[in-house]
C-alpha cells in the first residue's frame, strides 16, 4: 500500500482525536486492573471448588475490554467508509490466516487422526518427548495424564512432524520392562530362569501372554530385561516396580552381585 492510500485510510493528523484515544486506552488498562483484582479477591476467599470457574474468566474479560476499546479507538484514527473498511477487513483477514494457520493445520490433523488412529482414548503414547495415557481426543488436540498425573496437551498437527509410539494400541494390555545389571561373574541360565519365575508368579501378570527374559553383555556387566503383560495396562509402574523388587530379591537369594559402572574418564 503507497503513501496516498495510507493517507486516504488515516485521518489527517489534525482530525485525530488523541485526547480520545488516550482516555480509552486509560479507562481500558483501569478496568482490566480493577476487574482482576476483583476476581483474584474472590477466588481468594471463596471455596476451592468455586477457583477454577472464576480465575478463568480473567482473560475472557481482559479480551472482552481490550477488543471494545479497539473498536472504539479505530473510528477515531481510520476514515470508516465503506472502501476503507473493505480494505483494513481484507488485510486483517490476510493475518488472522496466517496467525491462525496452525491451528487449521491442527484441525485438519484431528481429521486425518481420527481415520487413521495413531492414538485412541486409554491408549498410553509417547509424543514430543510426553508419555502417558490418552484422556481426551478433541477436534485440535488431544490430552493425556504422564505417570506424575500432570495433564499435557499435545496439537494433532504434531503428527505431521513427530512420531507417534503406541504402547498398548488399543488393547488393554501392553508390554512392561524390568531391568537389571549384574556383574558377569554368574550362572545366566540359572538367573535368566529365576527372573521368568518372578515374572510368572506376579499378581500383575496376565499369563496368556508370554513372559520373556532377554540377556545381553556390556563390557561392564550383563544386563537382563525381563518383558512381560500385565493385567491391566494402567498398573505399567506397579506392575514394573514389583518385577524389579521381587527380583532384586531373588537376585540376592542367589548372592548375584550388581553390576557397577566404569568410572568416569577424565582428560
Amino acid at each position: 500500500m503507497n503513501n496516498s492510500g495510507l493517507r486516504e485510510i488515516i485521518r489527517d493528523i489534525k482530525n485525530i482525536d488523541f485526547l480520545g484515544i488516550v482516555a480509552t486506552i486509560v479507562v481500558a488498562w483501569g478496568l482490566v486492573v480493577v476487574i482482576q483484582f476483583v476476581l483474584y479477591w474472590l477466588a481468594a476467599r471463596l471455596p476451592t471448588r468455586f477457583r477454577f470457574h472464576i480465575l478463568p474468566l480473567a482473560p475472557i474479560i481482559r479480551l472482552l475490554i481490550l477488543s471494545l476499546a479497539l473498536f472504539h479507538i479505530f473510528p477515531l484514527i481510520i476514515n470508516s467508509t465503506p472502501e476503507n473498511i473493505i480494505a483494513i477487513l481484507g488485510a486483517g483477514g490476510l493475518a488472522i490466516g496466517f496467525a491462525f494457520k496452525d491451528y487449521v493445520s491442527s484441525l485438519i490433523a484431528g481429521i486425518v487422526a481420527i481415520y487413521e488412529r495413531p492414538y485412541r482414548l486409554g491408549d498410553w503414547v509417547a509424543i514430543d518427548g510426553y508419555y502417558g495415557e490418552v484422556k481426551s481426543v478433541g477436534m485440535r488436540a488431544l490430552q493425556l495424564v504422564t505417570p506424575d498425573d500432570t495433564t499435557v496437551t499435545i496439537p494433532h498437527a504434531k503428527i505431521w512432524s513427530d512420531s507417534v509410539a503406541n504402547a498398548n494400541d488399543g488393547q488393554r494390555e501392553h508390554m512392561c520392562v524390568a531391568d537389571f545389571y549384574v556383574h558377569p561373574q554368574h550362572d545366566a541360565q540359572q538367573v535368566r530362569q529365576k527372573l521368568w519365575e518372578v515374572g510368572m508368579t506376579s499378581p500383575y501378570t496376565r499369563l496368556s501372554r508370554p513372559v520373556v527374559v532377554i540377556v545381553q553383555e556390556k563390557p561392564w556387566g550383563t544386563h537382563y530385561r525381563l518383558k512381560a503383560y500385565p493385567i491391566d495396562g494402567r498398573d505399567e509402574f506397579q506392575y514394573i516396580s514389583d518385577l524389579t523388587v521381587r527380583g532384586k530379591a531373588a537376585l540376592a537369594r542367589l548372592d548375584v552381585q550388581p553390576a557397577l559402572a566404569p568410572p568416569a574418564i577424565t582428560m
